[in-house]
């Protein structure tokens, strides 16, 4: 390969984020100059992403995504999309499928141009069942596996623990022969699940060895399970650690990134491939493990088995709850693949644990939504305003710019009538210091001035109450010279400023205030039962009245609500003229207050 420049600098895609160096980056750059992975026609990068097929992906799984992807991107190489299913038990299509979607949700692509034409990189550990088992042979034949026939409870005792070594197996020394007829039984389906099980030497005193990893690591075990692509064609499958090896070198992986918790595998990795590697298997160059630091996010629990316990539970209303971390679920929430690539990006990649603030999630989320998002005005907590001095057959045409940023994106119209829907906080009848909103007459001070934003000036003349005592109706009047945009509108200063729509016209929409599910930063963290930290205010749904432009809101089109933040028309739920808005993210970070 050539050591020009414009061979080996990143290739950043039109709409990527800006590219932030990093040690994987850096390892891909020397690669590169110095021809580490050069082989005649394939990529000089190639990263793959291994989800099993036995759950919904997380915002975790988002960073390594847009890592893997994005690495190969920049690169000018591609990135292969395998599912580990090596665990039939756990697997269904339906994981498959999605996981599917959402990469793609995510901005990748899973084709990329080979030398005869567009290729699908989208491939199965199961793919290479046939070849797994036969390198399991040759392990077996060579002297570097056996067949195990203690129990797991026997074996979990001999492997010892991090201060105390392990003890061989008795059936270690097992002659080689009688270990492959055993192998070659039980993949022919003569033995029950747990009767033996292969395991791999990776030297004579493995078993000593300060790495638990290579304490003679099982390879293949005994499970008669139906699996969703191979059928009951196999009953011994390979584990993940053997699997996860042969598979990158079967598929020319350059480099193989994963989280840190496997840096203690990677010395069983690289035995492997170097031991297939002498057998004849493979050619150098092998491919090589590089770990980094997982995304520990606060404010939410990532691991499956408690995610899949909040769904069982009905805690939360499925995988795709706008509450929940998974890929679905952001993206219900209204969610986009940009600011989700735009926080994976300004994290950055590091060897070292720590914990990424909310915070940074949801400000990445503002900045891609600010210049995209139309305004519009929608009442929350609706209270009735009549204006008494308004002729209540007239109706007054008001408008507002559809972005305060982008005159070119036009203006929406909007009517001023009699009665209109205001914020029932935006009205108190004893206002308390620095109200600058409506309140009524108080002895011989008159009621407060406002102006309803994109209309007129009103004065608060008086309010109705039930026989409760409850706020049911304010009343005002109205200047007519007052109006915005109009000459006479400079004579009215008024500190107040609110929001309505007319309730001739306004649109009844159910609204859904989502907030963080949980009230821990760190809910899981030290053994704690998470689900003492729900947080019981994550979602509460109300009947709103939005500007009737929303009648026309399309299912996932975005909005910034004016004054409460940024919705999404739920994709599931909403249809034209009965819209459904899931709210994505408040306008200001005010979780701390």
């Amino acid at each position: 390969m050539s050591n020009d420049k414009k061979n080996t600098a990143p290739l950043a895609a039109a709409n990527a984020p800006a590219l932030t160096s990093n040690f994987l980056r850096a390892i891909i750059d020397a690669d590169l100059t110095a021809g580490t992975h050069d082989r005649a026609g394939l990529p000089p990068v190639i990263t793959r992403f291994p989800p099993e097929p036995n759950g919904y992906l997380h915002i975790g799984h988002a960073k390594a995504i847009c890592l893997n992807f994005g690495l190969a991107r920049d690169f000018g190489g591609r990135c292969n999309l395998r599912f580990d299913d090596t665990n039939p038990a756990r697997e269904e299509q339906e994981y498959v499928d999605t996981i599917i979607d959402s990469v793609q949700w995510l901005g990748f692509k899973l084709e990329h141009q080979g030398p005869d034409g567009p290729e699908e990189h989208v491939h199965y550990a199961s793919d290479y069942f046939d070849q797994l088992y036969q390198m399991a042979e040759y392990l077996v034949t060579s002297g570097f596996a056996y067949v195990d026939s203690q129990s797991a409870e026997e074996m979990a005792s001999n492997r010892g623990n991090f201060s105390q070594p392990g003890k061989n197996s008795p059936f270690r020394e097992r002659p080689r022969a009688e270990s492959l007829a055993l192998l070659r039984a039980m993949k022919a389906g003569q033995f029950s699940d747990g009767a033996h099980i292969l395991r791999a030497k990776t030297s004579a005193d493995a078993m000593a060895s300060p790495n638990m990893n290579l304490r003679d690591p099982a390879l293949y075990r005994i499970r008669h399970a139906h699996h969703h692509r191979t059928g009951d064609a196999w009953c011994i499958y390979p584990m993940y650690d053997y699997t996860h090896p042969i598979s990158d070198a079967l598929e020319c992986i350059t480099h193989s990134v994963c989280t840190l918790e496997f840096q203690d595998h990677r010395p069983f990795y690289d035995w492997l491939l170097d031991t297939l590697c002498a057998g004849g298997f493979f050619k150098q160059p092998l491919p090589r493990q590089y770990e980094f630091a997982r995304l520990n996010l606060s404010y939410v629990v990532t691991s499956k088995r408690k995610l899949r316990q909040l769904v069982d539970e009905g805690i939360v209303d499925g995988w795709d709850d706008p509450r929940m971390p998974t890929i679905v679920g952001l993206r219900r929430r209204g969610y986009t693949p940009e600011s989700i690539q735009l926080f994976c990006e300004r994290i950055g990649v590091t060897k070292s644990d720590g914990w990424i603030d909310m915070g940074t999630l949801e400000g990445c989320l503002r900045e891609d939504l600010d210049p995209k998002a139309p305004r519009a005005t929608a009442v929350l907590r609706p209270l009735r305003l009549i204006i008494d001095n308004f002729d209540e057959n007239d109706s007054i045409a008001c408008s507002a710019p559809v972005h305060p940023h982008f005159v070119d994106r036009g203006v929406r119209g909007f009517p001023i009538t009699k009665e209109l829907w205001i914020e029932a906080d935006d009205c108190m009848e004893v206002p308390s210091k620095g109200y600058f909103r409506l309140y009524p007459p108080r002895g011989d001070q008159p009621g407060s001035k406002v102006r309803l934003r994109y209309g007129y000036v009103i004065e608060c003349t008086s309010i109705d109450k039930d026989e409760a005592g409850n706020l049911i109706a304010v009343h005002c009047n109205y200047f007519p010279d007052s109006k915005s945009g109009t000459e006479g509108s400079a004579n009215y200063k008024v500190k107040g400023n609110i929001h309505w729509v007319s309730a001739a016209t306004a649109l009844a929409a159910e609204v859904r205030l989502y907030d963080r599910l949980f009230t821990d930063p760190q809910p899981d963290a030290g053994g704690k039962d998470f689900k003492l930290a729900l947080n019981p205010n994550a979602k509460e749904v109300v009947m709103a009245y939005l500007e009737p432009s929303m009648a026309a809101a399309q299912p996932c089109e975005r909005f910034q609500f004016e004054r409460h933040g940024y919705f999404v028309a739920d994709s599931i739920d909403s249809t034209a003229g009965k819209p459904v808005f899931n709210r994505i993210v408040t306008l200001k970070d005010s979780w701390g207050k």
